[in-house]
């Protein structure tokens, strides 16, 4: 038996070697918490080189520029033309005290809102390249008329009035125009 080794001795290597071989299958670690990352190609597939990695997609930009940019703040007096892209409450002064321009919805060439004043409401709505939406408050009611506006500009001002136009935008942006005689 001199070329055999004590039977404790051959389990402690088989036991070294195990623990060798769990270490090395697991890989190397780390001292971050932070979990490993996996990747996200199909099992054999490597990701390709030239393949970009991924970023968020950028907040559209208007194509059209407004006087008072995206500052809803600016329409507070009643005279403003700004852009929206998202649903958006606009408090005016009216021709009867406190008023809101509330757009409920815009995008692609499409663009709807509602506007209360006093106990009053009108509600306007449009979809398709150059379409829009007038709507003129008055301290005795209101009136809408939507269609076609393409780049008619900002509208005259009316007396006694506050004329609201929202034109749609091919990138999902809407120019709105308050306009009063004040």
């Amino acid at each position: 038996m001199a070329g055999t080794k004590p039977r404790g001795l051959r389990r402690s290597g088989a036991v070294l070697a195990a623990l060798i071989a769990l270490t090395a299958a697991a890989g190397c670690g780390s001292d971050s918490d932070e979990p490993a990352k996996v990747s996200s190609s199909p099992p054999g597939e490597r990701p390709s080189k030239a393949d970009p990695p991924k970023r968020p997609e950028p907040t559209p930009k208007p194509s059209v520029s407004a006087a008072d940019g995206r500052d809803i703040t600016a329409c507070a007096d009643g005279n403003c033309e700004i852009v929206v892209s998202e649903p958006v409450k606009i408090p005016f002064k009216g021709p009867r005290g406190p008023a809101t321009l509330s757009v409920t919805e815009v995008g692609p060439n499409a663009i709807a809102y509602t506007v209360k004043s006093g106990n009053g409401q009108s509600k306007g709505s449009a979809s398709g390249p150059g379409q829009g939406c007038i709507t003129v408050l008055r301290s005795n009611g209101s009136g809408n008329s939507c269609g076609g506006v393409g780049t008619a500009g900002r509208p005259s001002p009316q007396p006694d009035a506050v004329v609201i136009q929202a034109a749609t935008g091919e990138d999902g942006t809407a120019v709105l125009h308050l306009v009063s005689d004040r």
